[in-house]
This record gives C-alpha cells, structure tokens and sequence, in this order.
C-alpha cells in the first residue's frame, strides 16, 4: 500500500510542476508580446489654451499644434466637446511618427460671458482620450473699457 501512495505523490508532484512550468512561460510569452506593441504619443504644444477677454463675435478659431512623439501613426477617430458652441476640425488622415498636426477648435463667440470648454479627443494612440480645454470670457461689443 505505501508503494502506490508514492506513486500517487510523484505523479502529483509532476503535475504542479508541469502546471508552474506552464504559467511561466505563457506569463513571459504575454510579457514579451506587449513590449513590442508600437503606439502613437500626443506631445501638444498646449493643453489649455485661454481666449483672454474677447469680444463678442470676435474670430474664436484657436489651433492645438501637437507632434507625434510615439513609434507608430496615430489616428484620430473622433473628437467630443462638451458643447455644440464647439466646433472641432481636423484631419482624418494618420499622423506618422516625428510629424506634426492641429487641432482647429471653433468657438461660437456670440455668447456673452465667461466659459470653459472640454475637448476630448478619440485616437489610437498610448491615451486614448486625451482631453484638451479651452476658456475665456466674451463681452458685448457694447461693454465700454474704462481704460480708454
């Protein structure tokens, strides 16, 4: 009887072991294919860019300039604002690594008052959703400075 117990422990024994053999190699292997892995990287000049005061209808199209600093093309498929007064234009095409881009952004500046937009955008690239911003304030044409 103590001969087949022995059996019995060595065959258990074979087993964890073919088991820890297994789970090391297919961590490894896991390992080894994410650190291949190419991704896009933004490097934008500004993340926040500030209107200042402006006037009311005054020219609110504001560029964010960024750089690919990442080893593979990012794509951007998809801007969101945090309002329709916001307006996002850019390109559709990929941007290879070491090029640069922008980001166009139209404010409707025909609201008065201050404001503080949020630009989020969608791409391939190591953030996926990176999100930019934009602020200022808007007077009335009619709003007379006392400085003058």
């Amino acid at each position: 009887m103590m001969h087949f117990k022995s059996i019995q422990s060595i065959g258990t024994i074979k087993l964890i072991i073919l088991l820890v053999v297994t789970l090391i190699s297919n961590s490894n292997f896991a390992q080894n294919d994410v650190s291949s892995t190419k991704v896009g990287n933004f490097t934008f000049e500004e993340e926040i860019i500030d209107y200042g005061t402006i006037q009311q209808n005054d020219n609110g199209l504001r560029t964010f300039k960024f750089t690919n600093s990442g080893d593979a093309p990012i794509v951007i498929s998809k801007i969101k604002t945090t309002c329709g007064c916001t307006v996002p234009y850019y390109s559709k095409k990929p941007i290879p690594p070491g090029e640069s881009s922008m980001i166009n952004i139209k404010y409707a500046t025909n609201r008065v008052g201050r404001f503080s937009k949020a630009i989020t955008v969608i791409s391939n690239a190591d953030i996926s959703q990176k999100r930019l911003q934009i602020k200022g304030n808007v007077i009335s044409k009619k709003t007379v400075s006392l400085n003058q």
